[in-house]
Parts: structure tokens; sequence; C-alpha cells
């Protein structure tokens, strides 16, 4: 038997790099058992490629409509040449039909899901990694669907995993604030954050932004980072951001998978849902009391995230406390239990 994921997604600036990170983490845990790692994507930013062949995986791309008829017989074809052991899908613009194409082929498949955007499941394993994810949302699935779901498959990718075991200092006064608000950002949303900092008063505050290199407003936060009153450094496409979540004592952050990454390294953050996939993440940490949920990013003024931000600055107890709860939700073992059950139910490829 073959011993080769094939994984589908992609990245850019419109659908975002989450659904190939997180992938990228289940390769590197399918990479580590000794496996090999075949990523497909289309139209999928120059960056997201260079990043995904850096880490040592072979990448090729499909010149056809994402999602579409074509596009999964085109994966199907790639899988049975390559003897792939199994595919993984990812993304929104992967449906029923999209499964049932490679189901009907003799392919075995895993399909990465948020919100059971899908009318039916036919895949041999669906993962939903959110705290939400309950077997309620699957109803319209087949006999043989195995469910992987909640936050202990949380897929963190190799440098977070380096972390176990490690213990966060939690100061009187947090000082070191992290914003990262996705790899692109198209809203401009960190700036608005910036802008709300400055009405911090806060003494000796060290701030860190972490953009995409997709962020097309990196100029307009050259120049809020120039005028602010903080000193703040600005990382572009980081790679160490296990590290820098190591450093800070408090991130402010867009509500998306990063949240997993949060939670796990027991940062406490304040979180504001960008998009509508994120609302049901922010609403179940938030209640979970792991992060605090500013709500739509669009109906948060900048009173009331520098107030909240003022307040959790100095409340050290409920830091600790979110730290703790972090930790206690994400284990960071999530890739390597998704990758066993991957090999439990891998069967031999029939072409």
């Amino acid at each position: 038997m073959a011993n080769q994921l094939l994984i589908r997604a992609d990245a850019n600036t419109q659908i975002g790099s989450g659904h190939v990170m997180r992938c990228l983490a289940l390769a590197q845990a399918w990479q580590d058992e000794g496996g090999d790692v075949l990523f497909i994507t289309t139209n999928s930013s120059p960056t997201m490629i260079e990043r995904v062949k850096t880490e040592g995986f072979v990448l090729a791309s499909l010149t056809v409509m994402p999602g579409s008829a074509e596009d999964a017989v085109q994966t199907v074809k790639i899988a049975h040449k390559e003897k792939t052991t199994f595919i993984i899908v990812d993304g929104y613009h992967f449906d029923a039909n999209y499964q049932r194409v490679i189901k009907e082929n003799n392919l075995n498949l895993m399909f990465i899901d948020d919100y059971a955007h899908a009318s039916q499941y036919y895949a041999d394993i669906v993962l939903n990694q959110n705290i939400y994810a309950h077997e309620g949302m699957y109803k319209q699935r087949e006999d043989h669907t195995k469910l992987l779901l909640g936050t202990p498959y949380a897929l963190l990718r190799r440098e977070f995993r380096k972390w176990r075991g490690w213990k966060r200092e939690i100061p009187d006064v947090a000082r070191r604030i992290l914003i990262t608000m996705g790899g692109g950002d198209p809203e401009n949303v960190t700036l608005k954050v910036l802008q709300a900092f400055q009405n911090v008063e806060v003494d000796d505050l060290d701030v860190i932004v972490i953009a995409g290199v997709s962020n097309h407003h990196i100029e307009s936060l050259k120049s809020a980072i120039k005028s602010s009153k903080f000193p703040i450094r600005l990382e572009i496409d980081t790679t160490r951001m296990a590290e820098l979540m190591a450093w800070a004592d408090i991130a402010i952050s867009a509500a998306g998978s990063t949240c997993w990454e949060l939670a796990f390294m027991g940062l406490p953050a304040i979180v504001m849902i960008l998009t509508e996939n994120q609302k049901y993440i922010a609403i179940g940490l938030d209640e979970s009391g792991t992060l605090i949920n500013l709500g739509w990013e669009h109906d948060a003024s900048f009173d009331r995230i520098s107030n909240l931000l003022s307040e959790l600055i100095s409340d050290d107890s409920n830091r600790r406390l979110m730290s703790c709860k972090g930790r206690e939700l994400v284990d960071g073992k999530g890739a390597e239990r998704v990758v066993k059950a991957l090999k439990e139910n891998s069967s031999s490829i029939r072409g």
C-alpha cells in the first residue's frame, strides 16, 4: 500500500490561508510518521505555494474551476496515478458532489469541515476541529462515515508541538501585546486595532503586529506604526508564530483557526469576528472562558477595543484563568490523532 496523502486545498486573499495552513499541520504529522504528501491547489497565492514547497512537500497546480466536477475528476486521476492512501479535501467550495465523485472512484477520503456546508457527506472521515462540532451536524452522512469532532483534533503545525509542557508565566501587568488578523485582512482590521491602541493609558507597552504577505494594507500599517505612541514591530509572513505567542502576554486576533494556537499556547486573547464561519468559534471559546469575544469587527468601536484591552492588561487573575482553560482545551496532539485515524481507516486503493 502506498503511504501518501493527497491534500486538495487552496489559499488566496479571498479565502484566506487557514485551509492550507491547517492541512500543512496534518501533512507535517503524516511526514513525521514516514509518509509522503502531495498538495494540489488552484489559484493559490505564490507565497503560500512557496511555503508548502519549503516544508518539503510536492505541489501540483490545476487550471480548473475550484470545486467543479472537472476539479474532482483531475484530482481523482492524480490520486490513482500516485496510488494515494487518502485524499484530504479542505474548503467551502467543495460540496457533496465533489465527495461523491471521489468515492465513486474507490478512493479513501477525509473531508475537513467547519459548519456542515455540504448537503451530504460521502467521505470516509469528516473532521471538524471546532469547539461547537457535534454529531447532529452530520445527520446527512453515509453509514460508514467516521466523525472526528472537537478540539482534541485541532491541527497544530510542528512549530507549536515543540511547546508541549511549556508553562506560561502570567505577569501582574500585561505589557507585551500581539496583534494578528489573518493572512489577508482585506478590511484592514489591524489598522483599526492600532488606532484603538492609542487610547490605552498603560506605560511601557510593547506591541508586535503580524501581517500576511497578501495583506494589501502594509503601507498604511507602517504609517500608523510610525506615528504610534508605543513601540510597535511589524512582522510580515512570519514563520515563528509559536515563538511570538510565547513572547506575548495578550493577543488581539481574528476568531479563525489561530484561536486553537492561542489556546494551546495559553495566551489570553481578545478576538473579533471577521467572517461568518468565525462566529461560533468566538462564541464557543468565550463561553468556555478561553478568550474574550469582542463580536463583529464592524461593531467594535475604538473605545470598546481600548477599554477591554486596558481591563485585561491589569486583570492578571482573569488572564491566568483564560490561560489554564486554553491549555485544557487544546493539548497539541490533534494532528497525531488524525493521522492515527487515517491509518486505521485506510484500505487498499482499487484503481
